[in-house]
């Protein structure tokens, strides 16, 4: 169907006419001076008027190109309901000619073709013209799906929309920091069962992209991830109705091979995370091995070829210095100890790839660097090495996973959420601090036998030096006294379909105390999910 030309667009080129004759009478009547200043003008009228008509020259272009798609739709559709038409005329007839046959040659064998229709035809003439009634009304929502060519937005430019449905039933032994998502475990409260079941689906997820026009030669894009993650409202069963959060939020100007990105993601250093479908709402193993806060950040990134099938990957930027503390307060925002230092955390990695797009070899290198200060005069340097790695293993399994050394890590999760510890309250000017040393990864092995039917097992740490925790008087009672924290963990997933996901997870989590016992907990969890 022919979408209407713009109302404006003959009247512009009126417009340009006019502006083009009125010029001529004017500039005979003026001296060179005055014509020359109004040549000018209009000149600089004429290169807008110009752009405005490319402009709608390109819009008309783009509807004449949207009206010959739908034209071609339209038709093959209408072939196809002809075609419909036509089985069933025949249906009708085989079944005419099935009902005034002879018994004599009614015994004799038919074709294989007939012998297929006639058993669908020889229904009612009620249910043959309800099955007509289906297939048209079937067609015809086909063709009303031509007109949805995007979701529709405020530009011209096209968005899409995506997200997973995420259903996770759960069962723990133990106790655990967060019944849904365990993380760490604790010890047991006098009011404890020794386990608990329940079901949540605030892990759904939803997704914004859009892609925008070209800018000095790149394509611009931006994406916003939200989930339901963001705690609980102070109402009756409040536990399943989730609280709206912010995962990520990017902006991305890519040419050939240089990418720059804005926004808050994922920590460029450590870009991995085992495969889960019961820890969604945050990574999988996080704060037992993982690197992964979603931080406000800069970055360039530049891709460099070095033979057919390898490429070298560079990338720095600078991040929000977190320290890994709560909000001081819940609606207006204060600088925490990284924000104080008035400097960003610098970042940066190198990773060497090679292989096919689908299972490439990867092994990068990275490192960060900031400050903190905790007031009084008291600052930390927080710093950190890493590596991380993707190692197809033949056919059917992969061994991917990461490694981390440093200090002060308690903004990307490390140190179970720690930076560092204390002799006593930080408000406190003879409180004595120093910087957590921690070291942790996790690696996983990915056994995939079918597309649609993965194995997973997986294993990470993070280890705060005990020494450190030692080092100050009290420091175990105003820091915590987590000296490690694992977690061990199985799972498949079945995708019957390119949107269904199932899949059920084990997890055993182990806390160790520099005081006391370690704590042990274990988690079952069975996913449903659906892909949009």
């Amino acid at each position: 169907m022919r979408k209407a030309i713009p109302a404006g667009f003959t009247g512009r080129l009126a417009f340009v006419a006019a502006c083009v004759a009125m010029s001529a009478a004017v500039a005979s009547a003026q001296e060179p001076p005055a014509y020359a200043a109004q040549a000018k003008s209009l000149a600089d009228s004429l290169n807008e008027l110009q752009a405005q008509v490319r402009e709608l020259s390109s819009m008309l272009r783009d509807v004449r190109d949207e009206a010959a798609l739908s034209r071609n739709e339209i038709q093959e559709l209408r072939r196809e309901l002809a075609a419909t038409r036509t089985q069933v005329a025949s249906a009708d007839r085989s079944a005419t000619a099935a009902g005034t046959s002879s018994p004599a040659s009614a015994g004799h064998a038919a074709p294989s073709s007939n012998a297929q229709a006639i058993p669908s035809a020889q229904g009612t003439p009620e249910a043959r013209l309800s099955k007509i009634e289906e297939e048209q009304q079937l067609l015809a929502a086909k063709v009303d799906e031509q007109y949805q060519t995007k979701v529709e937005s405020a530009s011209k430019y096209r968005v899409r929309l995506s997200g997973i449905m995420l259903l996770n039933v759960f069962g723990n032994r133990g106790s655990v920091d967060n019944q849904d998502l365990p993380n760490i475990a604790t010890p047991r409260g006098p009011l404890d069962s020794g386990g608990d079941f329940g079901a949540t689906v605030r892990q759904t997820q939803l997704g914004v992209e859009v892609f925008g026009p070209k800018l000095g030669g790149a394509r611009s894009s931006a994406e916003v991830q939200l989930d339901f993650f963001g705690g609980f409202p102070q109402t009756l069963d409040g536990v399943t109705a989730g609280l709206v959060r912010l995962r990520t939020a990017t902006t991305r100007l890519e040419w050939g091979r240089t990418t720059i990105v804005a926004g808050q993601d994922t920590p460029f250093i450590s870009p991995l995370s085992p495969t889960s479908l019961a820890s969604v709402g945050l990574p999988a193993f996080s704060y037992a091995g993982n690197l992964w806060t979603w931080t406000p950040q800069v970055r360039v990134e530049r891709r460099v070829t070095v033979a057919p099938d390898s490429s070298i990957l560079l990338q720095a930027g600078i991040l929000d210095p977190l320290s890994g503390e709560a909000p001081y307060r819940g609606f207006y925002r204060a600088p925490q100890a990284g924000e104080k230092s008035r400097q960003p955390a610098y970042a940066t990695r190198i990773s060497w790839t090679r292989g096919p797009t689908g299972r490439p070899l990867t092994i990068g290198f990275g490192g960060t660097y900031a400050r903190q200060n905790w007031g009084f005069s008291r600052t930390v340097d927080s710093w950190a090495g890493m590596a991380d790695w993707s190692v197809p293993l033949g056919r059917w399994m992969a061994f991917t996973g990461e490694f981390y050394r440093g200090r002060a890590l308690g903004g990307l999760g490390g140190g179970t959420g720690r930076s560092v510890v204390s002799s006593g309250a930080l408000t406190e000017a003879a409180t004595l601090i120093a910087g957590l040393d921690t070291v942790g990864g996790w690696g996983q092995l990915k056994f995939t036998p079918t597309e649609k039917l993965e194995f997973n097992g997986a294993f990470g740490q993070d280890n705060p030096l005990a020494d450190d925790l030692r080092y100050l008087p009290g420091s175990a009672a105003y820091s915590g006294a987590q000296a490690r924290n694992r977690a061990a963990s199985a799972n498949f997933i079945y995708r019957p379909r390119s949107n269904l996901l199932f899949s059920v997870e084990f997890r055993r989590l182990r806390t160790f105390d520099i005081l006391q016992p370690s704590n042990t907990a274990d988690h079952v969890n069975f996913g449903v999910g659906v892909l949009f």
